[in-house]
């Protein structure tokens, strides 16, 4: 097989198992505060039992995400050195800056927060929660600034010439805030908020149908529902936010988005459909006339790049991108209706004995997943054939002297060892689902050191 092709099919391996994880640690990570901070506030025990349990699952899915994460890194060495070279400087500082402001805080307070509960006092275990909360927030906004700065790249200037032509850094915070990297930022958090929300939504309503844990069920959806109508709406704004940007930053990828191929014309939204590159036509689809001009102008008659204005070589593969962004926009709105539908009945008090909604949030937890996934391949494979836009080819980063039969067993091997991961982690989450939380007579009452060693 191809190196450019096997060397695309391992970092999107690698990359899209990675980003299971940092979504629902990111998440979890804004539950844990909302749940220990009720704790503080009411000193209901119920709020303890609530954030020690979801603590065990938060240092599953941050361990297997660090896990996973370390892969990539290498790879930039072994499949991507020309790439590693051109961008070294700018893409390192993002990385280190990473590693400094993020990693370290977020690892620095995570025994706290795991082993700390007899340790320190009330207060300082809810600040080593909201710091980790922090990290973990911190490290998605480093790695979306790197990212971001492939789409729109800004702040910098390419020395040398040749093979070694590099960019530099020429203003740091030009290339943090780069054109799209805010919108973009808040897009992935509010998603992974999503993650860390229905995960827990479909643990308490699993709970609710087998009976088991009601009152602690209960809770944890409250909180919960809350945070999966803010993000999901959100997600609704910076959705829009981040297609605007696109569309004056990289049309050919807007255009791929719609399957637009008029050069300039009024363009349709489209529902879904198939795309026909060969044709440049969307098939057995169904269209809005004029509402993507109107979603970016708000004007159905204002014309919208289209994909005739770029070579074909130039064009990233067209329905790819097309049914990934529809997957992410259907998906999008599901979340909306479920998490309202589901606040709704809460609030008319039928919610925790509607079997057939507790039924749809236990398997809602896959749909922020497969939003998330689907999200981030519209997002990179759009750029294509760009790996850094309008810089530097795909086809010219590779590194020189790896072959296809190293790049092919590497893969082999990382699938090999991520399957075993997948299946020890789904074995560990289900572990601590049945085993569920700690009962109230079987649990040392939170902070009785302290309350021993001061007396109160």
């Amino acid at each position: 097989m191809d190196v450019e092709i096997l060397a695309r099919v391992q970092f999107a391996f690698t990359i899209a198992f990675h980003y299971i994880y940092p979504p629902l640690s990111i998440g979890l990570g804004v539950v844990l505060v909302m749940m220990e901070g009720m704790y503080l506030r009411t000193k209901n025990p119920l709020y303890e039992r609530m954030t020690k349990f979801w603590v065990k699952v938060f240092a599953l899915t941050f361990a297997m995400g660090v896990a996973t994460g370390i892969v990539m890194e290498f790879e930039f060495g072994t499949n991507w050195a020309t790439y590693s070279r051109y961008v070294g400087d700018v893409f390192g500082s993002a990385l280190a800056a990473e590693g400094i402001f993020a990693f370290f805080l977020e690892s620095g307070f995570l025994a706290i927060l795991v082993f700390g509960w007899n340790k320190v006092g009330p207060k300082m275990h809810f600040l080593a929660t909201i710091m980790v909360s922090l990290g973990s927030m911190l490290s998605a906004v480093w790695i979306v600034v790197a990212n971001s700065w492939q789409q729109t790249p800004a702040g910098f200037q390419i020395v040398g010439e040749g093979m070694y032509a590099r960019a530099e850094i020429t203003d740091f915070w030009a290339m943090v805030f780069n054109p799209s990297s805010m919108n973009r930022l808040s897009h992935v958090l509010s998603g992974a908020w999503q993650a860390g929300a229905f995960l827990v939504l479909s643990v308490g309503a699993y709970y609710l149908l087998k009976k088991q844990h009601e009152e602690f069920a209960r809770s944890s959806i409250k909180i919960a529902l809350v945070l999966a109508m803010f993000a999901s709406l959100f997600q609704l704004f910076t959705g829009h936010d981040s297609a605007m940007t696109i569309s004056k930053t990289q049309p050919a990828k807007l255009a791929a988005f719609e399957g637009h191929y008029e050069e300039s014309a009024p363009a349709p939204l489209y529902l879904f459909g198939w795309v026909n590159e060969e044709k440049e036509e969307v098939r057995f689809g169904i269209a809005i006339p004029g509402m993507l001009s109107y979603l970016i102008y708000g004007d159905t008659e204002k014309p919208v790049t289209g994909l005739r204005v770029f070579a074909p070589k130039d064009r990233p593969p067209v329905n790819f991108v097309f049914q990934t962004y529809h997957v992410m926009v259907a998906i999008g709105f599901t979340l909306i209706g479920i998490s309202l539908l589901s606040g709704f009945l809460l609030w008319r008090k039928k919610l925790f004995e509607s079997k057939w909604m507790l039924k749809i949030l236990v398997v809602s937890v896959l749909l922020p997943q497969i939003a998330n996934q689907a999200g981030w391949f519209s997002a990179e494979v759009g750029r294509q054939p760009w790996i850094v836009y309008n810089l530097l080819r795909t086809s010219e980063a590779l590194s020189k002297a790896v072959s296809a039969g190293q790049i092919l067993f590497s893969l082999i091997l990382f699938a090999i060892i991520y399957a075993l991961l997948f299946v020890l982690f789904l074995f560990l989450l289900d572990q601590k689902i049945k085993h569920g939380p700690d009962e109230p007579d079987s649990m040392a009452s939170e902070y009785s050191h302290q309350k021993q060693l001061f007396g109160t």
